[in-house]
């Protein structure tokens, strides 16, 4: 593995250890040229996954745009970071398991909001507001309406 510090090619692996969730293994590093430290993880990969995007552009998937992006959503709300990470490996491993090679951001989208809706309300709208492009607060309210239709009555 190489250095991200002084990009040197032979770095030593100190510690592995696997996650909390048995997903990954994750590794303490050494550089010896350096002296840096710095950690790895390492997952399964099913198979290479394609987004096709809105405008038919095609790109490889990147699980760390996914993890980003849900952050972003659940930005200063009371999640707790081990239940959003167990919801992005969910969602990983059901894209992979589609038995596609490639995945529209559309279906990824879905997925998303399915997860943030079960996970934090307030993450879930912020999330569909960019994901669904709101303009303007009418569209807020409209997507708020179909929320609180959708919603269980109080008891």
């Amino acid at each position: 593995m190489r250095c991200p510090f002084c990009g040197h090619d032979d770095t030593q692996v100190k510690d592995s250890r696997p996650t909390e969730d048995n997903t990954a293994i994750r590794r303490r590093r050494y550089c010896p040229n350096c002296g840096a430290r710095f950690t790895t993880f390492e997952r399964v990969q099913l198979r290479e996954l394609t987004v096709i995007k809105k405008n038919g552009q095609r790109t490889p998937f990147d699980r760390d745009k996914l993890a980003r992006s849900m952050e972003i959503a659940v930005r200063k709300r009371p999640v707790d970071p081990e239940r959003l990470e167990k919801a992005i490996n969910s969602i990983v491993r059901r894209l992979e398991s589609m038995g596609e090679q490639e995945v529209t951001s559309d279906s990824i989208g879905e997925l998303v909001m399915e997860s943030l809706a079960a996970i934090d309300q307030v993450a879930y709208v912020r999330f569909a507001s960019v994901y669904k492009n709101f303009r303007e607060a009418k569209d807020f309210e409209a997507f708020l309406g179909t929320l609180s239709e959708d919603a269980p009555p109080e008891r």
